[in-house]
């Protein structure tokens, strides 16, 4: 996983040492809950759904798979996870004027405010 997210070329990770693989093993064991996609028994992209605060902590695909969906996939069964641990709203941030601030946007995620100069903050209410 670490692999594809150093790939993205855009909401690209200065400092890699900022996310180490404890970090992602946290996450499998007791921060939350990962997914992967897979085409031809290659990893392609993964999400990872962070339920301590109903984020999505990651969102990253494959930049040469980038198109068939799998990102809307991974996206999807995070939200939906929280939404069936009672979330009743789920949040991410991103990088503004990317491509995933644009997918965030057709996908009806409400912006909130930017958390920053560079970055945006997303909000998707759970529809009851």
């Amino acid at each position: 996983m670490s692999e594809i997210r150093l790939m993205v070329t855009e909401n690209v990770l200065n400092d890699p040492s900022k996310v180490t693989l404890e970090m992602y093993r946290d996450y499998l064991d007791r921060d939350g809950r990962a997914w992967v996609a897979e085409l031809d028994r290659t990893l392609i992209g993964f999400s990872y759904a962070a339920h301590h605060d109903n984020s999505i902590w990651a969102l990253f695909v494959n930049p040469q798979y980038e198109g068939l969906g799998a990102g809307k996939q991974l996206l999807q069964l995070a939200c939906d996870y929280l939404f069936a641990h009672g979330a009743k709203s789920v949040r991410l941030s991103t990088t503004v004027g990317t491509r995933a601030d644009r997918f965030y946007q057709a996908l009806g995620w409400q912006r909130l405010h930017r958390a920053g100069e560079q970055e945006a903050q997303f909000e998707l209410q759970r529809s009851d």
